[in-house]
């Protein structure tokens, strides 16, 4: 299998969403293809300069080599994520581009491989990112490459990031949309999601 193309970037992995549809449970410790899915999204990441993982529950651990931090206040939403896990990245500097990635999603390797051969193919120089969209035709914000210095300003220019819509925090942004199918953009919102994902109930023990 041919390789992205290599565009420097770092990975903000978003955790921290309550699951309020499938009773609180961690829905990114679900196990799918022998992997969790949070475990999943740090694979969608390994060619990223820095990775952190925002909102990962408490007595779970993250690999080697990946920082981990939470959102303030926690549960503070996926506009909140972000804005926490751009502040961990390592010094001295952002990488150019920004992979922001839900840890729900079922199959993010290649869905980011592919917004990374977008970023890399795109003649589009004035691009502020590269979001995901799926078959229906929905942008995918949380499946997204931005370029870092527009992410950053818009987070600044939002103010307070709890609770804030992604879409408020997107809106100014010029993004390039990068179609996808095969189910690639599919995530685990509900009872039935996991069912599928797992093959079981979809509630851990």
């Amino acid at each position: 299998m041919v390789e992205p193309a290599s565009v420097e970037h770092d990975a903000v992995l978003l955790a921290g969403g309550r699951a309020s549809r499938m009773s609180g449970i961690d829905k990114t410790a679900l196990v799918a293809e022998g992997l969790a899915l949070s475990d999943h999204a740090v694979a969608a990441a390994a060619r990223a300069r820095s990775v952190v993982l925002v909102g990962l529950r408490d007595g779970r651990t993250a690999p080697d080599g990946v920082v981990v931090t939470r959102e303030d206040p926690p549960f503070g939403g996926p506009v909140a994520g972000i804005a926490a896990g751009l502040a961990a990245i390592a010094e001295p500097a952002p990488a150019a581009w920004t992979l922001v990635l839900a840890c729900d999603l079922v199959r993010p390797e290649r869905a980011v491989d592919a917004l990374l051969w977008a970023a890399d193919d795109t003649a589009d120089a004035d691009a502020d990112g590269f979001v995901a969209v799926d078959e229906d035709g929905r942008r995918q914000p949380l499946l997204a490459l931005y370029r870092s210095s527009a992410l950053r300003e818009a987070v600044r220019a939002l103010g307070d990031p709890t609770d804030a819509a992604v879409r408020r925090l997107t809106a100014g942004l010029r993004l390039v949309e990068v179609p996808l199918s095969d189910g690639l953009c599919a995530d685990v919102d509900e009872p039935a999601d996991a069912a599928r994902v797992t093959g079981t109930s979809g509630l851990l023990d």
